[in-house]
């Protein structure tokens, strides 16, 4: 039998889990093009992207019901999106963990740079309240840029294709669970896919390189 190279079995292994969420039914969304997991080769810890992502450029409404214009209001900042939901069991909140955890290691200079966007798959059950809460479990001791964004439904797949993540299924509970890391140059070449506590070294490792591009 021929053994699949521990390198290429990576990053089969990376995209499969990025193709689905929290969810254990059903299946996930062809990708948008231009989306592909590779590791990466350069300078990152975490999971290129081939080609690199420029920053979407989508409106939703944050908790507090004020229009959040994805593009322009992290516009230059080290940022990190996220899709999931809060009634999610394992990924959504172990994913959102690590980001904290990871941002707690970093200078607080930095920190303070740096947009955490949390995106609700999930428009039926996750209110503004809801949301709120769920994010204070993470951006608790950390002095990073926590935001939560909701919507209507054609408004959150217009910004799951924006960003060239998969659209999330069965009422958002089956969603991708990439992370995706823009830098201060506006563009994405690196993301996140949970592996314990493997996730959270990595953004330690990647979020201050792509914070001085």
């Amino acid at each position: 039998m021929t053994r699949v190279p521990r390198l290429l079995a990576a990053a089969v292994l990376a995209l499969i889990v990025a193709l689905t969420g929290c969810s254990t039914s059903g299946g996930a969304s062809p990708a948008p093009s231009g989306l592909n997991a590779r590791t990466s080769s350069g300078p990152y810890q975490g999971f290129g992207l081939d080609p690199p992502q420029p920053r979407p450029s989508f409106t939703l409404t944050d908790t507090a019901g004020a229009a959040f214009a994805f593009g322009s209001r992290t516009q230059g900042h080290p940022t990190l999106l996220y899709f999931g939901y809060t009634r999610c069991p394992d990924i959504c909140p172990a994913t959102m963990a690590d980001i904290g955890l990871a941002l707690k290691t970093l200078p607080v200079s930095l920190q303070k740079r740096t947009y955490v966007v949390f995106v609700s798959t999930d428009v039926k059950h996750d209110t503004a309240a809801l949301i709120t809460r769920w994010l204070k479990n993470f951006s608790a001791g950390t002095q990073a840029n926590f935001v939560g964004l909701r919507g209507t439904q054609p408004q959150i797949d217009a910004a799951q294709a924006a960003s060239h993540t998969f659209l999330a299924e069965d009422g958002g509970l089956t969603h991708s669970a990439r992370v995706l890391l823009y830098g201060t140059d506006d563009y994405a070449r690196d993301s996140f896919v949970y592996d314990n506590a493997v996730e959270q070294k990595q953004i330690e490792h990647d979020l201050p390189l792509v914070a001085k591009d």
